[in-house]
């Protein structure tokens, strides 16, 4: 007796891929229409609590100074969410577009909480007849009123160690350490907030904040803490071995229990974390360079720093906690019948484990991979087996950088007349999946733009905490 497996029609399967994404995408719009509807509700609260005073000057700087209070930590607290990793929010924009958000909100937050202290400040000065800083005294006078100032002095060096030119003068862990204040930062805020005038003191506005708060800091603690923790008990994943694949590269072979049970797709990544004495403190966002089994995994690492440098020598048996998986650079997101994939340098590992988990047709994948030297053909070996196994299409392109408009392509494949078109003929029917480092893939999304590829047939994935 034979058994066949029945394949849908492509027409169905792009029907359904599309409808899918379009849901997904939808859901996206809805989760950020809800950030500013959450802004919005604040002040609408406010204005509705019959509490505003507008006819005279120091009512009118007053009413504006607690108006930007409250949106300002609205986006906190949105921000929060944004950064917790909920399920949801990654399943419809992605982790990293998340934190995109997160980062992008972070400065208005901050300025409007700047205008909430120097506006109250004016506000009541003016409506009581004494000057800034007898009335800045004041405030300190009062204990949540000091409180409310160090949550201040929190936001300012979160902010300030945020820049890209701070950060970069910093290690990571520093930085991170530092970020992780913003969490008190918003608990310090919280007792002038719910203690101050009649504003939060009961009602709809005060509900609306306990609520808002038990939301951001529960996403904060259920999936950033207490969900990774449950799983990493549950799998009890420990190092097997770590196998030296280049001179800068490793992949660490894991071991552990009912993986199925994940939920893994091919190109997602998880947020590592080696308990040795000298790895311990530092998290790592790595994708699977392969396709997990029921007990064992596996992840590809590049060393670009001490922290990476660590891992290379860990021992066998090291337990291993982790939070995941996380990402949409996976065959969820496909909407077209063929896949144009590009990678660079240790960028091959995502796309290792996707090709094995890709839906795919002979001829409906072409990839390819690119590496400033020979030295960087991280797992090429394997993308061949992949290759000659599934009927994929498998181009190289190794050597210095071309200038031209195919300059995220080799100085020599460029010189040959070699472009994005003639390595994917069908690259108006392609969802298009990028991976390497930020410079370069930006090259690669911008020459897929300039040839109509539309924005949702593009996927990258930053990999983010």
């Amino acid at each position: 007796m034979t058994s066949t497996t029945v394949r849908k029609s492509p027409t169905r399967v792009l029907a359904a891929r599309r409808s899918a994404n379009r849901r997904r995408q939808l859901i996206g719009d809805l989760l950020v229409v809800l950030v500013w509807a959450s802004a919005a509700i604040s002040v609408a609260l406010y204005f509705a609590s019959g509490l505003v005073v507008l006819n005279t000057g120091g009512g009118f700087v007053t009413t504006l100074g607690i108006a930007t209070g409250l949106v300002g930590s609205d986006l906190v607290l949105v921000m929060l969410v944004l950064a917790s990793r909920m399920p949801l929010i990654d399943a419809s924009v992605g982790h990293d577009r998340a934190m995109g958000l997160h980062r992008k909100l972070g400065k208005p937050a901050f300025y409007l909480l700047i205008a909430h202290a120097v506006l109250l400040t004016v506000g009541y000065s003016m409506s009581i007849h004494s000057n800034i800083v007898a009335e800045t005294v004041s405030f300190f006078q009062n204990r949540d009123l000091v409180l409310a100032y160090l949550s201040f002095a929190l936001f300012v060096a979160v902010i300030v160690t945020s820049l890209v030119n701070v950060k970069r003068r910093f290690p990571y862990e520093f930085w991170h350490v530092i970020h992780l204040t913003s969490y008190a930062a918003v608990l310090f805020a919280l007792p002038h907030m719910l203690s101050q005038g009649q504003l939060l003191t009961a009602g709809w506005q005060r509900s609306y904040w306990i609520a808002l708060y038990l939301l951001a800091f529960g996403s904060i603690a259920g999936f950033r803490f207490i969900r990774p923790a449950l799983a990493s008990m549950r799998h009890r994943m420990r190092v097997e071995r770590v196998e030296r694949i280049a001179a800068d590269a490793f992949s660490v072979h894991l071991r552990g229990h009912d993986l199925e049970r994940l939920g893994i797709q091919g190109g997602q990544y998880f947020i590592w974390r080696f308990w040795t004495p000298g790895t311990w403190w530092h998290a790592h966002p790595i994708s699977l360079s392969a396709s997990p089994r029921k007990d064992s995994a596996r992840i590809t690492i590049r060393i670009v720093g001490s922290g990476t440098q660590a891992l290379a020598s860990m021992p066998a048996g090291t337990p291993v906690s982790f939070s995941g998986p996380y990402g949409l650079f996976t065959d969820a997101v496909r909407s077209a019948r063929h896949v144009a994939i590009i990678a660079a340098g240790i960028g091959i590992t995502p796309v290792r484990s996707l090709i094995e988990r890709l839906d795919l047709s002979v001829g409906e994948a072409t990839i390819l991979v690119r590496a400033s030297n020979p030295d960087q053909v991280y797992l090429w070996e394997e993308l061949n087996e992949i290759k000659r196994r599934r009927g994929i299409k498998v181009y190289t392109s190794v050597g210095p950088r071309g200038r031209g408009p195919s300059g995220w392509m080799s100085a020599r494949d460029e010189s040959r007349g070699v472009n994005m078109l003639s390595v994917f003929p069908h690259l108006a029917e392609s969802d298009i999946f990028i991976c390497g480092p930020d410079a370069w893939s930006q090259m690669v999304e911008d020459e897929a733009r300039a040839r109509g590829v539309g924005p949702s047939y593009i996927h990258r994935e930053k990999f983010d905490w």
